[in-house]
């Protein structure tokens, strides 16, 4: 839709109750992302996009947890939504950086937030809901690129095959929580008092593994900040079986991001360096997978 359209379309919500201003905001890299702030100051987050069926993204299961995460306390609220459209009060606080999430205060903050996200809101989640198993979704992209072509360069789409099998292998029995599953830093508010997590594009049933793992991979966190994530999140030190499984997710997320922007680079109209993103993640799968194959393999 020509900006001129998607503003108007905007304008014509029939949940303002009089003018409004629309800004853009950046970042958002499946959909499109505006503030809006009405006559009597409130201010609201307006999300544009589609059903992404490559990627897993289906915007009724997107609606479905942003309630639930309202219920629970960690979301903003919803307002409205449509056919491709999501209004959401604006969550008004600091976007976390990479940086802050590596803070160790931080971080204890951000594992109590996920226990919630991960243990409560199920409670509020109501309708069908998606799954989102890392390996299922590696090797759907896997079969997409081999049919469609458009890998990065020299991605031998069979051997990475082979090794997320390893990978699933090595993450053995797991427990299944709800989970974000898309945790960057900027999905992160900080408003002084509490944190929220907002974008739950991705957001269905996991390992709470996976969030942790996706959450140490996207924030470049340290071998012991790692450490310091799994005992905040279960409240002590953990078992090898955990921690091979917390080593083994993080390359799965690493290796799903690098398919990730391979698959985006086919699909995409977003103006973004799909091809530069993923080779960098691709290269710090690599470094991962040669640290896991040295310790576990």
């Amino acid at each position: 839709m020509p900006d001129g359209d998607l503003l108007n379309a905007i304008r014509v919500l029939p949940c303002w109750s009089g003018p409004i201003a629309i800004d853009v905001l950046k970042g958002g890299l499946t959909n499109r992302n505006f503030r809006v702030s009405d006559h009597l100051g409130q201010r609201y987050v307006v999300r544009v996009g589609r059903d992404i069926p490559e990627h897993g993204v289906m915007r009724f299961n997107e609606l479905a947890a942003a309630h639930a995460a309202y219920a629970a306390g960690i979301g903003p609220e919803v307002i409205y939504a449509t056919d491709g459209i999501l209004v959401t009060r604006f969550a008004d606080g600091a976007v976390l950086a990479p940086e802050q999430v590596r803070d160790r205060r931080m971080l204890g903050r951000i594992a109590a937030l996920l226990r919630r996200c991960h243990n409560e809101m199920p409670r509020h989640f109501q309708g069908p809901a998606l799954i989102f198993w890392v390996f299922q979704v590696i090797r759907s992209y896997v079969g997409l690129l081999q049919t469609r072509g458009g890998a990065l360069p020299d991605l031998n789409l069979a051997q990475l095959a082979a090794t997320a099998g390893r990978l699933e292998q090595a993450v053995g029995p797991v427990t299944i929580v709800f989970a974000h599953n898309d945790l960057l830093a900027a999905n992160l508010i900080d408003d002084g008092h509490r944190l929220w997590l907002i974008d739950w594009e991705y957001a269905g049933f996991n390992s709470p593994l996976f969030d942790l793992a996706n959450l140490a991979t996207n924030n470049e966190l340290t071998t012991e900040l790692e450490g310091a994530l799994l005992d905040a999140y279960y409240g002590g030190p953990v078992g090898a079986d955990a921690r091979r499984g917390f080593a083994a997710m993080q390359c799965a997320s690493l290796l799903r991001e690098t398919l990730w922007a391979a698959v985006s680079g086919l699909t995409s109209t977003l103006a973004f360096d799909y091809p530069q993103y993923g080779a960098e993640y691709r290269q710090r799968f690599e470094r991962r997978w040669q640290d896991f194959e040295r310790q576990y393999g």
